[in-house]
């Protein structure tokens, strides 16, 4: 079997494992739904008093209650992911027949990874926004081709919550216990990356900063394309962007992997 195929197996195998926990999937859909209601009711109040806040309009602010929601799990912006599953392989030694393998470690998790996204943007991302339509009056474009982009734009996300996640699965191999490392990625993505206040709405130099950041690339960045605020020139600079921060963590995740693998050579010689 080539090497594409191979991580194609990988990807499907992930899509059907997420898509066994049928419970799980209702549940999440179930909470996302709940807190996206409470996010845009919240939201309505403060755009209320705050008209044009970040450059939205309050049903494009709305619309990104939505957006956030679909995209949640998706993401991951608040783990769930293969990482646990990594950190633990890493915890019992396992990791080091993964190491051993013929096929390369990081591109292996990223197909895993894949199939678990795209599962949860057929099972945990439509339905929300479904929902979220039937009660509020969303701004979502009636045109294929911004929808083309977005989707475009969330695949890039994906890959860089990937990168992000794989440092911190990583990071196991020196820290052992990787909970520690996991809940400081958690609390910087809910924050950095738009779930609970657009970081257009951030002020100053702060907004600018948080802007800038890779975790903006899982859900504002999308957010934006599909809300019609990254078009032409600005689109491509988005995606440039995006790219970027995923090309880079990859890099960076390849380098600590390699340093991980001298470790565990070292340690089982």
């Amino acid at each position: 079997m080539g090497a594409g195929r191979l991580y194609a197996a990988v990807a499907a195998s992930g899509f059907r494992r997420y898509a066994t926990y049928r419970v799980a999937t209702a549940a999440g859909v179930f909470t996302n739904t709940v807190f996206g209601l409470i996010l845009a009711y919240t939201y309505i109040a403060l755009w209320d008093e705050r008209p044009g806040l970040g450059g939205y309009d309050q049903a494009q602010a709305v619309t990104y209650v939505w957006i956030g929601q679909g995209l949640l799990s998706v993401v991951a912006v608040m783990g769930g992911g293969f990482e646990d599953e990594m950190i633990e392989r890493i915890r019992t030694g396992d990791i080091a027949i993964d190491l051993y393998r013929p096929v390369d470690l990081q591109a292996w998790w990223l197909a895993a990874d894949a199939g678990r996204a795209a599962f949860q943007l057929v099972g945990r991302g439509v339905l929300p926004m479904a929902l979220g339509g039937l009660v509020f009056r969303l701004a979502l474009p009636t045109d294929v081709g911004t929808w083309l982009a977005f989707l475009v734009a969330v695949l890039l996300g994906v890959l860089v919550s990937f990168a992000l996640r794989y440092l911190v699965a990583l990071s196991a191999f020196w820290f052992m216990d990787g909970a520690g490392v996991q809940q400081l990625a958690v609390l910087a993505a809910i924050f950095f990356s738009g779930l609970t206040l657009p970081l257009n709405a951030f002020p100053g130099a702060l907004g600018e900063v948080a802007r800038a950041l890779p975790w903006s690339a899982l859900m504002q960045t999308p957010a934006d394309v599909l809300l019609g605020e990254r078009t032409g020139s600005g689109l491509l600079r988005t995606y440039a962007v995006q790219a970027a921060w995923a090309v880079a963590l990859l890099a960076v995740g390849r380098l600590v992997q390699s340093a991980a693998t001298r470790r565990v050579v070292v340690q089982g010689g």
